[in-house]
């Protein structure tokens, strides 16, 4: 049961990538740090406190961080890049695409500051293509964990997963809700059982799709919230056993619309089981500055626009 979900504590999900590179290095000593100017930002200053000598300060040279990473990794080591969401994927597109995932290199590419919450750095800042740009790449693995624990769970586990791997996360203090041993990369996390509709989130959104799942089961729906941690590769099993139970689903994230987790559940859905999807993210728009909470509200990625999305999709599934 959803009302079962308990909020343990509330902490920025960038303090789980900072506490999970500090625990992952402390296990292998391959791990390198890379950042773009901005290690406070990143939670980076307890490994350069306790490895100064696996930190490499590239300043305000993002594709050049992304070289230096790429070159690394011939030589055995595991890098992490470290910078904003938007300067991790859409400046450094081309080097990603080239230096790295053409030839499988085994870079992480680790990205804070994502989405709306990014708040008041406003729209040049608040990348909302990053999922869409990455997922798209082949052979890269994308993952977007929930909370400060999940996304400290990821941040050690990719450390052993071979291949490039793009690691999503945020900027605002967040409630957390998960256990770090609940994370398996590519395995889908589900929080209740629900036959009336699917729940497909990712993010800082699957806290909102439980608070809005609490209110729909008081209301008499059944809901089935899923977290879809990591959008590619794609757990096909897991939705495709959850909408042929319920029929219909309501994707959510931090991020357009086009291109996102929306619609890698769309393409499944529509290869094996196809139902009626209603989408809750931005409608092919920029952000803009603002507080974190208002601007979820006002692009329409809140707990009501969940709940309204999830009864929508139940009408359309039982005309």
């Amino acid at each position: 049961m959803l009302s079962d979900i308990q909020v343990t504590g509330n902490k920025d999900t960038r303090s789980g990538f900072g506490d999970g590179i500090v625990e992952a290095a402390k296990k292998n000593k391959n791990i390198i740090a890379l950042t773009a100017d901005l290690a406070g930002s990143l939670k980076l200053n307890e490994f350069i406190k306790l490895f100064p000598e696996r930190y490499i300060q590239c300043g305000i040279a993002e594709a050049n961080m992304m070289g230096v990473a790429a070159g690394l990794t011939i030589g055995g080591k595991i890098p992490f890049t470290t910078t904003f969401a938007n300067f991790s994927t859409g400046r450094v597109y081309d080097q990603i695409r080239q230096s790295i995932a053409y030839s499988g290199k085994n870079v992480k590419i680790c990205a804070s500051h994502a989405g709306l919450t990014l708040g008041e750095d406003g729209a040049t800042h608040q990348i909302l293509e990053d999922i869409g740009l990455m997922k798209m790449l082949p052979g890269m693995t994308v993952i977007v964990p929930a909370d400060y624990n999940q996304t400290k769970a990821a941040t050690i586990a990719i450390a052993d997963y071979q291949g490039p791997v793009y690691l999503r996360f945020g900027r605002p203090v967040w409630p957390i809700f998960t256990k770090e041993s609940d994370f398996v990369i590519g395995k889908a996390q589900k929080f209740s059982d629900g036959k009336d509709v699917s729940i497909f989130a990712c993010g800082h959104l699957v806290w909102k799709a439980i608070e809005a799942g609490k209110i729909l089961e008081s209301k008499g729906i059944n809901v089935e919230v899923v977290n879809i941690h990591t959008i590619k590769p794609l757990d096909n099993e897991a939705v495709l056993t959850s909408i042929t139970k319920t029929k219909c689903a309501v994707t959510c994230e931090e991020h357009n619309v086009i291109g996102g987790l929306g619609d890698s559940i769309a393409q499944l859905a529509s290869k094996h089981f196809p139902i009626p999807i209603e989408y809750v993210g931005t409608n092919d728009t920029f952000g803009e500055s603002g507080k974190p909470a208002e601007l979820l509200t006002k692009y329409g990625l809140d707990t009501p626009n969940i709940i309204s999305a999830v009864e929508k999709v139940i009408t359309r599934k039982n005309k």
